[in-house]
């Protein structure tokens, strides 16, 4: 989606969970950052701002369904880097998370955003998590902000 085509939200009525998995790093360590700041230009309040570590990106869907339970958020999002290797492990991880984060969106009746970026390589992610306009953690921000405004605006709350 390009950065021109999201709404313009005033975030400052709203309140974001975050989970982030520290395996590599360097990679979710700036889509974590890169969303985070959008979410403050947006006028969400520092405080209203939860980030939870987890150790990889299969442990992100356990910490968010914990933080979906408590009904504190308007919307979640997922931060994670699965680059591919030379098995199928990939495939299992990307799925198996991006499956959950579907299942516990429904579930708990609380948007998720997927800022878990699939890549090829570390290139890739490199280019994903970067400065610039293809950063997921921004996307993922965009995205929140306004799943947080719709659902408030129908009474989904």
């Amino acid at each position: 989606m390009d950065a021109n085509q999201y709404k313009e939200i005033d975030g400052g009525t709203f309140r974001f969970g975050i989970v982030r998995a520290r395996f590599n790093e360097e990679i979710t360590g700036n889509l974590l950052a890169a969303c985070q700041k959008k979410f403050l230009d947006a006028g969400v309040k520092e405080e209203n701002i939860v980030v939870v570590e987890v150790p990889g990106s299969i442990e992100v869907p356990y910490a968010l369904s914990e933080l979906a339970e408590n009904g504190k958020f308007d919307a979640l999002i997922g931060i994670g880097a699965v680059i591919k290797g030379a098995t199928p492990h990939f495939d299992y991880i990307s799925k198996t998370v991006t499956d959950a984060f579907v299942s516990l969106s429904i579930k708990h009746r609380v948007p998720i955003m997927a800022g878990v970026i699939t890549c090829l390589n570390k290139e890739q992610a490199i280019e994903r998590s970067g400065d610039g306009p293809l950063n997921r953690g921004v996307e993922a921000a965009h995205v929140a902000l306004e799943m947080a405004a719709i659902r408030k605006d129908q009474g989904w709350k």
